[in-house]
């Protein structure tokens, strides 16, 4: 029986998430399982996922093949690493020790990539959100000038029309004397 690693999706019309799980090749994408191993949401930035890394080691020790997705996500998560060092350790290429040394060393590496990845982004929606509040400060300090513009011109119109109706009374009463 051939036993894939691969994903089984839910969620909506373009608003999937996945499930990662281990099942027989023949049984359909979303059908029959084996083993649920965890889950993939790419809707958030970075993408959700939720590995139970042990097991898939074990799957991936016993032959299951991952899916080109699942590969990527399960190299992301460091479970191939895992599993190339478990290997060199045993054919002696390396002890223990320095196997969960390197592991060590490579989570501590991804952790920093990803807080850093995660304040980029939030100082990003910050910047763009102080742009915008810039933008709309200066949409409404023009506005608030075009008023004044149109107001002072209104105020010396109407000024200009009564001194000229203030004119014309005076004009006409001594023409009628």
């Amino acid at each position: 029986m051939a036993v894939k690693i691969r994903l089984q999706r839910h969620g909506k019309k373009n608003f999937a998430f996945f499930h990662i799980v281990v099942a027989d090749s023949r049984s359909p994408r979303d059908g029959k399982f084996i083993e649920l191993l965890g889950s993939y949401n790419p809707n958030t930035n970075p993408a959700t996922i939720v590995l139970n890394a042990e097991r898939a080691l074990a799957w991936l020790k016993v032959g299951a093949q991952p899916t080109l997705v699942t590969r990527r996500i399960l190299s992301y998560e460091g479970v191939l690493l895992r599993k190339h060092l478990a290997e060199g350790v045993a054919k002696g290429a390396l002890t223990e020790a320095q196997a969960d040394a390197k592991f060590a060393a490579w989570k501590a590496q991804r952790d920093e990539k990803i807080a850093a990845k995660k304040t980029g982004i939030k100082n990003e929606t910050i910047a763009a959100a102080k742009a915008a509040k810039a933008h709309e400060v200066e949409v409404n300090e023009a506005r608030a000038k075009a008023i004044a513009a149109k107001k002072a011109e209104a105020e010396a119109k109407a000024a200009e029309e009564a001194a000229a109706a203030a004119a014309e009374p005076a004009e006409e009463a001594p023409a009628a004397e």
